[in-house]
């Protein structure tokens, strides 16, 4: 084997602990936090476990059984642990016998697919309420998601090191608070789901739409979201809300062809080609939302969101789509979620079904509360709608002051664009 084929043999077995990781981590940590009861040590075992793993099976070659070998692996290392420090105690002696009775080396590849409660309980622990917004989000793609702490901080354009920090303050904190390895009782379920999905919602649309650097969309961001939701589907099949998400999350991604020309550069909704929108994202979106409805609980807040994507999904083009039913269900989204956001969504809504004086009017109303100062989105709307109302020099500052506060350098773009083309000849 000459050196060259042996370099790229090790790259192809790397690229398969690499993926077996993915598939497999959140059944490997949840399986060792339940064995061992303390979720910061199984995420260590499974990280040393990786560790082995890469150095390994380039020799060796991958087990057939890849994710019981890093279980089994992580559990000889959590005896090991003990009986250097001398903890032989009961704990050891049910480790020992769990590790003989449940590793089976013959045993089929687990199914990505048949996912149990124990991926569930670790899912409650990643999104736990007691953590910050940012830790909850890096720990539950380092943890449920497989990814690593490089591919983290490269997504969210941070230093490796900082999503390092967050995610030993993280488990810090979860052990400090002593927060057990358990599905949320029913008081508190709903409250508990409810961070699940923020979490998930929040790493798709940082991919959706990035709130900072060169690029307009992450959507490896975005597709490891819709990929979380699938799993969290599964393992609460019997929420509706769940199902929402999944289904808006499919109708987004069903768009992600048509969103940016071959250099980057966005297209925006009513510009788009939907020759180019998936339409197996599509399908499997309306299937979520049917699925949602079947519950029989009403549409909660992601449900009806999906429900607004499904109205642009199936509508031929931006002035045949169904804007009247659109501005109804932003009308019963916002009584059931109110926020500043879906009143400037409904705003452009009511915009586009009435005409643009009708939608400046509701734009008028958030600007004079106070809400949304300080973004980008409420000069951007209100920008749009004053060129079409042909106030052209009170669109240019609009505009203007919008490529000022985005973060997002595609974005600015689009926006100096759009003054550009107000200071055309032709307008």
């Amino acid at each position: 084997m000459t050196t060259e084929t042996a370099a790229t043999d090790a790259d192809g077995i790397r690229r398969s602990v690499a993926a077996v990781w993915r598939m497999e981590s959140a059944r490997i940590v949840a399986t060792l936090t339940r064995v061992t009861g303390d979720f910061s040590l199984a995420e260590d075992l499974a990280q040393e476990a990786l560790a082995d793993a890469l150095e390994q099976w380039p020799r060796d070659g991958v087990p057939r059984n890849a994710g019981a070998w890093l279980t089994a692996v992580a559990k000889r290392k959590a005896i090991d642990g003990w009986r250097r420090r001398e903890r032989l105690d009961e704990r050891y002696g049910a480790i020992a016998h769990d590790l003989e009775s449940r590793i089976d080396p013959d045993a089929a590849p687990w199914d990505p697919d048949d996912i149990d409660d124990d991926v569930l309980r670790l899912v409650f622990i990643a999104c736990h309420p007691v953590l910050a917004r940012e830790a909850r989000v890096a720990l539950t793609l380092r943890v449920v998601g497989g990814l690593s702490s490089e591919e983290i901080a490269r997504a969210f354009l941070v230093p490796t090191a900082t999503v390092q920090q967050r995610i030993v303050r993280a488990k810090k904190t979860l052990a400090a608070a002593k927060v057990p390895f358990e599905v949320p009782s029913r008081d508190e379920y709903a409250a508990r789901l409810g961070s699940v999905l923020g979490v998930i919602y929040l790493v798709f649309n940082e991919g959706y739409s990035a709130s900072s650097g060169s690029e307009w969309m992450r959507p490896e961001l975005s597709r490891e979201a819709l990929r979380l939701g699938r799993v969290l589907a599964e393992l609460a099949p019997r929420e509706p809300e769940v199902h929402g998400l999944v289904a808006l999350m499919e109708f987004q991604t069903s768009r992600f062809r048509a969103r940016v020309t071959a250099e980057g550069e966005p297209i925006l909704l009513g510009d788009q080609d939907r020759s180019r929108w998936d339409r197996a994202h599509i399908i499997r979106g309306r299937t979520a939302l049917a699925r949602a409805d079947a519950a029989g609980r009403g549409r909660g807040s992601y449900a009806l969101q999906a429900a607004i994507a499904e109205c642009h999904s199936v509508a031929p083009s931006t002035d045949e789509t169904d804007w009247d039913r659109i501005v109804v269900l932003y009308e019963v989204l916002g009584r059931l979620a109110p926020s500043p956001i879906v009143d400037l969504n409904r705003a452009v809504a009511v915009a586009m079904a009435t005409g643009p004086a009708t939608g400046l009017r509701l734009v008028d109303e958030i600007a004079a509360s106070g809400a949304l100062s300080g973004t980008h989105l409420l000069p951007s709307v209100r920008g749009e709608l004053l060129a079409r109302l042909g106030r052209l020099d009170e669109a240019r500052v609009e505009l203007s002051e919008a490529a000022r506060l985005t973060g997002n350098e595609r974005e600015r773009g689009v926006l100096l664009g759009k003054v550009a083309a107000l200071d055309a000849p032709d307008t």
